[in-house]
């Protein structure tokens, strides 16, 4: 009889859900696009929504996850869109006061076709939005990550956090600079 994910250790999780990176598939962007119309109807009051990671990056390799970004108003309360969020099919897997993370596509027989990542912020909590603009405007950046996380994939297929830890010194720079020429966009 197998666990129910919320019993299964992190090693188990990671075993269960390695690392994979495939080439880029057109249909990221339709199943954002659907994952998108069920939230807006679902959470009111949200300020920005957003696809970002690198499925939303055209010319990259990527896990197939869709990350997307929810920002509400500052003066709302993340918590009241938990119970929103789950009863649209996510797993709430953190949550600190200021963000919340959950996850929808993962069952304990593996990924299902579909896989989403949801980060519920504040307005304005956002630097994913200007690495992934960055990305996209600089494709010999994108290129240089693509093959950093090429790199990575199987010396860490199985520990997602040792994965994104080694890629965070090259998100940071592309960050960086993509708020200097970006300003405030967001």
């Amino acid at each position: 009889m197998r666990k129910n994910l919320s019993e299964m250790t992190l090693e188990e999780l990671w075993q269960l859900f390695p690392i994979v990176l495939v080439e880029h598939q057109e249909c990221w962007k339709n199943w954002y696009l659907e994952e998108e119309t069920l939230l807006k109807n679902a959470l009111s009051k949200m300020c920005r929504i957003s696809h970002i990671g690198s499925t939303a990056i055209p010319t990259i390799w990527a896990k197939p996850i869709i990350d997307i970004l929810v920002e509400i108003p500052r003066e709302g309360n993340l918590f009241d869109y938990k119970d929103l969020v789950i009863k649209n099919g996510y797993i709430c897997m953190s949550q600190s006061e200021n963000r919340l993370s959950f996850n929808k596509g993962y069952t304990e027989n593996g990924f299902a076709e579909r896989t989403f990542h949801l980060h519920l912020r504040y307005a304005g909590d956002n630097n994913e939005l200007y690495f992934r603009d960055y990305l996209i405007e600089f494709p010999d950046v994108a290129k240089e990550y693509e093959k950093l996380k090429l790199s990575l994939w199987k010396e860490y297929e199985h520990n997602r956090d040792a994965y994104t830890n080694a890629k965070t010194e090259f998100v940071k720079k592309y960050t960086e600079q993509a708020k200097l020429i970006y300003g405030n966009r967001y």
